[in-house]
């Protein structure tokens, strides 16, 4: 790797990775030992939230290193420019203002200048009448009928946001149901179609271009189910559509008054809070988005305000670069012990690995430091019947984020209790581990014999010392979710700042949609390209 650092941050990085060759062979048991105020040092509470990283391997002076890089890499400053509205995203002259979408009203957020709240207001006043029009049923379809389905059409951040959303605050029995698709695999919308009727479903498209292939077919795909039954002037009362552009998405068919626009400052791994939400809001109700928009703020709130020793996305940022850069544990998991946050890891995937996944800074030299980690996971307690064996005994260190809930009003009661004693359980486990001499004393106690415990002691020993961090909400709400969300997003770009990178672009994305238009064009009898010899051959086999 090059030797570049971020501007004035190359002692601290010395200091950095020094402190984290010492703390190799701390473990981390033995350190709640040596550091008396370990707890109440590495636990603090943001938004309503409880974030616990105590049991991360971070020494007092690999914690205070980090903090120094922080201050070092220019943190508060880049915080600052990112709260002001000035060029964040560098390398397409943007400004980046997620945040302004989910200030209360009177706020006065401001792009490169230009004041930018008072077209938010109003973007969300459209988003409450057309929400409370559908769930009151003074918004109809072309018939006549009510709307009780919205298919939500997107793809990334037009995707996931939502989705994500819905799984974890949807009705146990909604009055409107919300079905997405976002693959161009025709498989997805057939199977979001099956069983709709026509004459009570709306459709929202959501691209920030509405030029995305994948949203575009399914959108063509979806207008063309709806005319089959309402012809075309009914398939528009069944139709909006949410786009950065909203003359194509007019050009495409829909109703101007039914175009719901956001905005170049806004990333679509960010435009939840928009009117990329709509399909949420509608199907949720209004009042509980506008929650989900508080619990964000409150964390955006918290960011700004809590000093950097004390600031919950920050110091979840160095507990993760510190497993990334100082450990070199390269990959990640995410365990929610919450079914309905089951995609919370997948969207944290696009979140952290297209804003981080980047070898170059924002000045387009070589990154000093290794990057983004691989994210992976799934709910807990399912997580610890597939991957856990991995993270217990595995030859890699993977650090664990365990995500839960103190209360729950769903469900037979005791059950939540024992996914808590789960949940407490392998945050625990991963961290102690179990020695092999109490395993042969156990399998002694039980009579096995001496040949049978020399070979089965070594398989049951677990070496512990593998770190957590543990996120705890007292409950899964609307504004407790937008907290989580916000708590990731503001973590990620801490990370991004101190790599120097540039986390709000993504032409990583681009080089391969590129050559599948071209491709494509041959599949469908075009004149063969210039390829390699195996694509050449995949082109042929395949076209028709």
């Amino acid at each position: 790797m090059s030797d570049n650092h971020p501007s004035g941050a190359t002692e601290a990085w010395n200091r950095f990775h020094a402190a984290a060759n010492a703390a190799h062979g701390a473990r981390i048991v033995d350190l709640f030992a040596s550091e008396p105020d370990r707890l109440s040092r590495l636990t603090l509470d943001a938004a309503g939230l409880f974030i616990d990283l105590s049991k991360q391997s971070w020494t007092r002076a690999a914690h205070d290193a980090c903090i120094a890089l922080a201050q070092a890499s220019g943190v508060e400053t880049a915080r600052a420019h990112l709260f002001a509205g000035d060029v964040v995203n560098t390398s397409e002259g943007r400004a980046v203002l997620h945040t302004a979408l989910r200030a209360p009203d009177g706020a006065d957020f401001r792009s490169q200048g230009e004041p930018v709240s008072h077209e938010v207001e109003a973007g969300r006043a459209r988003m409450k009448a057309l929400a409370d029009g559908v769930r009151s049923g003074d918004i109809v379809g072309a018939t006549g009928k009510a709307f009780t389905t919205i298919l939500h059409i997107g793809i990334g951040g037009s995707d996931l946001g939502p989705r994500l959303v819905w799984e974890a605050l949807k009705p146990l029995e909604p009055a409107i149901d919300l079905r997405f698709t976002a693959n161009v695999d025709g498989a997805e919308i057939a199977q979001a179609l099956a069983g709709l009727d026509p004459e009570t479903t709306l459709v929202i498209a959501v691209s920030k271009t509405f030029t995305t292939l994948e949203t575009l077919a399914n959108a063509e795909a979806a207008r063309d189910w709806l005319r089959a039954r309402l012809g075309d002037e009914g398939a528009r009362k069944h139709f909006a559509a949410v786009s950065a552009a909203p003359d194509k998405a007019v050009a495409f068919g829909v109703d101007e008054d039914r175009v719901f626009a956001f905005w170049d400052w806004v990333g679509g791994r960010f435009s939840i809070w928009s009117a990329v939400g709509l399909s949420c809001a509608i199907a949720l109700g209004y009042e509980a988005f506008a929650g989900f928009l508080a619990g964000a703020n409150a964390m955006d709130r918290h960011f700004v305000e809590a000093p950097l020793a004390t600031n919950g996305p920050v110091q979840l940022a160095l507990a993760h670069l510190f497993n990334r850069n100082g450990l070199k544990r390269a990959t990640r998991a995410v365990t929610p012990y919450a079914q309905r946050l089951r995609l919370l890891p997948a969207f944290l995937q696009q979140l952290e690995m297209e804003s981080n996944g980047k070898r170059v800074t924002r000045d387009g030299q070589p990154v000093a430091q290794e990057t983004a980690t691989a994210v992976f996971g799934d709910a807990g307690t399912n997580g610890q019947h597939a991957f856990f064996q991995l993270l217990h005994q595995g030859t890699d260190i993977i650090p664990v984020d365990l995500i839960g809930m103190a209360q729950t009003d769903e469900g037979p009661a005791g059950m939540h209790r024992k996914l808590l004693a789960n949940l407490i359980a392998q945050a625990e486990a991963l961290m102690i581990g179990r020695s092999q001499a109490d395993v042969r004393a156990e399998l002694t106690a039980k009579g096995v014999d001496a040949a049978t415990i020399d070979r089965l002691a070594p398989q049951r020993t677990f070496p512990g010392d593998r770190p957590t961090s543990l996120i705890l909400a007292q409950s899964l709400t609307p504004e407790s979710l937008g907290a989580i969300i916000a708590l990731y997003e503001h973590k990620t770009f801490v990370e991004g700042v101190i790599w120097g990178v540039n986390s709000f672009d993504q032409w990583g994305v681009e080089l391969g949609k590129t050559l599948a238009v071209r491709i494509q064009g041959e599949l469908e009898g075009g004149a063969r390209g210039a390829h390699d010899p195996s694509t050449t051959a995949l082109v042929e086999r395949l076209k028709g």
